[in-house]
């Protein structure tokens, strides 16, 4: 799939990290054999996580993320290093440069990586600066320190660069995202309906992203889908030779299709989909339960991905908390954040709902994950908790 196919949340994400003027933006450069990043001697140069969609012979269509420095300083400094923090949670292979100056930073980085499963590749940048005899002793010293072998380069020097290029290759994460959507729910030659939205959150004359996703794959697999709307489901389903192999709607519509499907039918939602795509199925199923604990006190999180202004029925803003609070009380406390402002402590929270997440990479999602499983916070996403809450769960299909 090429790069114009493929939205950015899906691309691998390569994320840069070193101090101040190592030398990320002049090797993003090099790399891509383009001028993307700004270059400077000034230390501090980059002073925003800059993201650069590419394609990469070899490596196919990625994110390069060159960050400000994990060493800067001051007020600002801090809010620049705090960008690199919220960069290195969506990076699906971290890039750490290591220069001839301390490297008890890079060592850290490199294993709060490691622990995450995150590749790592060690890269002893600007080589070019240093006698062979200092770049031999360093990087010595570098595996010493930190169990890696780095990569000896300098941007002037294109077999050096290559030899990273490669290097990249091999330790690519062989799961980074999920290779299908819809997973064994849909198989060649299955006839599939899709129930799309059809209101304000689906502008006049487009469709959501997860639609056009799913749409796509099932053309990939030779399905035959046929795509209907909530209002015109009876007669979708009249219209047909034969039941649908599978049904996969709008979540919000949940029940009432569950209610007219055909029993045959295999049912789920684009939002179900894309939990188990993007994120941990298992853990969201699980943390649906937590709904039946909740009490009027109770707190809970709903987490958008996207940064879009409140419309009528958005169904993060308006459509969960009504149905939580029907079920709960008026009483019950709904907090809601959208796009990367999440925060870090969750302990007040009983539970969090995230959405399907089509905006982000599936790296990201998992940092969430782990942020909520760490302080024990049940968490599921939107069309688990909508079945949940419309009593059909159980009754729905998904794949792992």
């Amino acid at each position: 799939m090429s790069l114009n196919e493929t939205p950015r949340a899906n691309q691998l994400h390569i994320g840069l990290f070193g101090r101040r003027n190592c030398g990320k933006s002049s090797l993003i450069n090099a790399l891509t054999n383009q001028q993307i990043a700004v270059v400077s001697d000034v230390a501090g140069t980059t002073t925003d996580s800059v993201y650069k969609s590419m394609e990469i012979h070899g490596i196919g269509p990625c994110v390069f993320i060159d960050t400000p420095g994990f060493d800067d300083e001051g007020t600002l400094g801090n809010l620049r290093m705090e960008e690199t923090k919220k960069a290195s949670e969506k990076t699906d292979l971290a890039l750490i440069l290591f220069h001839k100056n301390a490297i008890d930073l890079e060592c850290k980085w490199a294993k709060s990586f490691e622990q995450k499963n995150i590749p790592v590749v060690a890269v002893l940048s600007k080589s070019d600066c240093l006698t062979e005899e200092e770049q031999s002793e360093l990087a010595l010293f570098i595996n010493k320190q930190s169990g890696l072998r780095p990569i000896v380069c300098s941007v002037n020097n294109a077999d050096s660069i290559e030899m990273l290029r490669n290097e990249i290759i091999e330790a690519l994460p062989s799961d980074y995202e999920k290779e299908s959507i819809t997973g064994e729910l849909a198989k060649p030659g299955d006839l599939v309906l899709l129930v799309m939205p059809q209101d304000i959150q689906a502008p006049k004359g487009r469709l959501i992203l997860p639609q056009v996703q799913v749409l796509r794959e099932l053309l990939d697999k030779k399905c035959f889908p046929v795509c209907t709307t909530a209002d015109t489901v009876d007669a979708a389903l009249s219209s047909l030779s034969k039941a649908p192999d599978l049904i996969i709607t709008d979540s919000q519509v949940f029940k009432s299709v569950y209610e007219k499907k055909p029993a045959q039918s295999k049912l789920t939602s684009f939002s179900i989909l894309f939990a188990g795509y993007k994120g941990d199925l298992p853990y969201y199923l699980e943390g649906a339960k937590a709904i039946a604990s909740l009490a009027p006190h109770s707190r809970v999180l709903i987490a958008e991905a996207c940064t879009h202004a409140p419309l009528s029925e958005d169904i993060g803003r308006e459509k969960l908390p009504r149905l939580l609070r029907q079920r709960i009380g008026n009483e019950l406390t709904v907090d809601i954040v959208s796009g990367v402002d999440f925060p870090k402590e969750l302990h007040s929270y009983d539970l969090i709902i995230q959405c399907g997440a089509c905006m982000f990479n599936r790296q990201y999602v998992l940092t969430r994950i782990g942020l909520a499983k760490k302080q024990s916070i049940p968490m599921t996403n939107y069309g688990v908790a909508l079945a949940y809450l419309s009593g059909i769960l159980d009754s729905i299909d998904y794949t792992i």
